[in-house]
């Protein structure tokens, strides 16, 4: 039997719809110069998609640009201006670690994901962007980039499927990001909802390769008991395969020095490390506790590079 709508332990569509309210508040990007409800055109002249006008040649201009029917008209040279277009993709890359899946207060950390993804749907939608999603498989296609309510729903059906349980194909954080890059084009927000032991094991030069030419995002998943655990003794199943039926419960002394060092190694000193290494290689990161507010990295968005033309 599936679990009930909202309880904290898989996504629902209809949770994940009403969202779209927390990305409200935000500025809407500002309409393109010919009525476009989400292009916005860079004030940057130069080799672009979009015609802008016609001006009097002058020396240093590309000749390749030279407006002949003008020209011809006038009797006098006129070169052509482009103004290029501004067809942002925001991208989501879903981690699906295992160990999302997991949870202690309000909800599970895939639940908070799921959420936090929803979010950045309706705030590229709310800004006009097209929207796309991926995850790490070798087998599941991304989410075709689309714009508008239609592309928000594609990604949120996506992120209930993502999130309602671990997938038996996760390849990993590098994998999906492997094929982010083949997806993004200068300009792009790449949005990544990742566990920090995921965002741990990608080679720290990766990121200021992202960064370089794309507003990058990493908004990691915790748990108040993975980053504050108390000092007691508490109990655990065991989640290894094939443990015998009276193995598959364990005890953890978290009042013991060593091993609270060593859950900190695990859980802690990772989410530490992601919040110091990723400013400086140009990415915005935050964490985000599974008790926390799905809307609270928000005030990340808005503060994206201006594409050249």
């Amino acid at each position: 039997m599936s679990a009930p709508a909202d309880n904290g332990i898989e996504p629902t569509l209809a949770e994940l719809v009403a969202l779209r309210g927390s990305a409200t508040g935000r500025h809407r990007a500002r309409k393109g110069r010919f009525g476009g409800s989400g292009h916005a055109l860079s004030p940057l002249r130069g080799r672009g998609m979009e015609y802008a006008e016609s001006r009097e040649y002058v020396a240093g201009d590309d000749a390749r640009h030279i407006d002949w029917r003008l020209t011809a008209r006038t009797g006098r040279a006129h070169t052509k201006l482009y103004q290029a277009e501004r067809e942002r993709l925001t991208l989501i890359v879903g981690d699906t670690r295992p160990s999302l899946y997991f949870g202690t207060r309000v909800r599970f950390k895939s639940v908070q994901a799921a959420r936090v993804g929803a979010i950045a749907a309706w705030a590229a939608a709310r800004d006009g962007d097209r929207i796309a999603a991926l995850r790490g498989s070798v087998s599941e296609p991304p989410v075709t980039p689309a714009s508008g309510t239609r592309g928000v729903l594609r990604v949120l059906d996506a992120l209930v499927r993502w999130y309602r349980h671990a997938p038996a194909d996760d390849a990993g954080l590098a994998v999906a990001l492997e094929h982010a890059e083949r997806l993004l084009r200068p300009g792009s927000r790449l949005v990544v909802l990742a566990d920090p032991a995921s965002v741990a094991a990608i080679p720290e030069r990766r990121w200021p390769v992202l960064a370089q030419h794309h507003e990058v995002i990493v908004l990691l998943l915790t748990d108040p008991l993975e980053t504050d655990p108390p000092r007691a003794l508490l109990p655990f199943r065991a989640g290894v395969e094939g443990a015998r039926q009276g193995d598959s419960r364990l005890e953890l002394d978290l009042g013991s020095a060593a091993l609270r060092s060593r859950w900190n190694q695990a859980f802690k000193v990772p989410v530490e490390a992601a919040l110091e290494r990723l400013p400086a290689r140009g990415v915005r990161a935050m964490a985000l506790s599974s008790d926390g507010d799905s809307d609270a990295w928000l005030p990340l968005l808005g503060r994206a590079r201006p594409l050249v033309a």
